[in-house]
């Protein structure tokens, strides 16, 4: 399977994605998304018009950086009010199954992979394989007990989960489980992910929480300054 990531900038002016994180997606599918915010008094169609030619160029100009390193890129350009609306409609129309949330990076030698349940078990882990082929990198599964959850289930589906992974071709040495109890699910991620160098999450429904606070994504990338990846669960 090809997959698609959908990585997506603030215009004008992005900020670059470090050349190494640029290797690691080289093997597959990019969609750049270059999105340029807006006050409310102006039309797209306008900003279009009269920015449409420089922004471009910025965008082809990220994509050329993408091209070196051998992968297959196209190039979206959205001008508009609603950044995160943006991102989403792009990703589906352009068939994505997942999205990079980009920060610099000096290299992936550590990854986290929160496992919330096993819905997205499958595509989230045929995901990681295909980031990390021929690498050394270490994974860690995780998944914080909560509520009604029993930790010997828990524990079984990581240790399931580990088992594919190493039957699909990972060192066992480099794929860990970690199970904590007493502490949120977001709480225990956020804290965790200071100790890595990426996380490789699945979609979540948003909530509340989300719309207060501001994605979970979006808080580990503030956080740790770390790039986060997050696998969507409806192609």
């Amino acid at each position: 399977m090809t997959h698609r990531i959908l990585v997506p900038f603030e215009l004008p002016d992005p900020e670059p994605v470090s050349r190494l994180l640029v290797e690691d997606l080289a093997a597959m599918e990019v969609v750049l998304l270059g999105h340029y915010s807006l006050p409310e008094q102006t039309s797209p169609k306008a900003a279009r018009r009269q920015f449409g030619e420089e922004t471009q160029a910025e965008l082809d100009a990220l994509a050329a950086d993408f091209e070196a390193a051998g992968a297959d890129v196209t190039t979206r350009l959205v001008f508009g009010k609603d950044r995160p609306k943006a991102i989403d409609e792009i990703a589906v129309d352009e068939n994505c199954d997942a999205e990079l949330d980009p920060a610099p990076t000096d290299g992936i030698d550590r990854i986290l992979v929160p496992l919330v349940d096993a819905e997205n078990l499958e595509r989230l882990e045929d995901f990681v394989a295909a980031l990390l082929e021929a690498t050394t990198t270490e994974v860690t599964l995780f998944h914080a007990v909560e509520g009604e959850e029993k930790r010997g289930e828990i524990e079984a589906m990581l240790d399931g989960a580990r088992e594919r992974m190493v039957a699909d071709g990972f060192d066992p040495d480099l794929v860990d489980v970690a199970v904590v109890e007493g502490e949120d699910h977001d709480s225990a991620i956020l804290r965790l992910a200071e100790e890595y160098d990426a996380v490789v999450m699945g979609e979540a429904d948003p909530g509340i929480a989300e719309r207060i606070f501001g994605s979970l994504p979006d808080r580990i990338a503030d956080r740790t300054g770390d790039p986060v990846i997050v696998v969507r669960r409806n192609l």
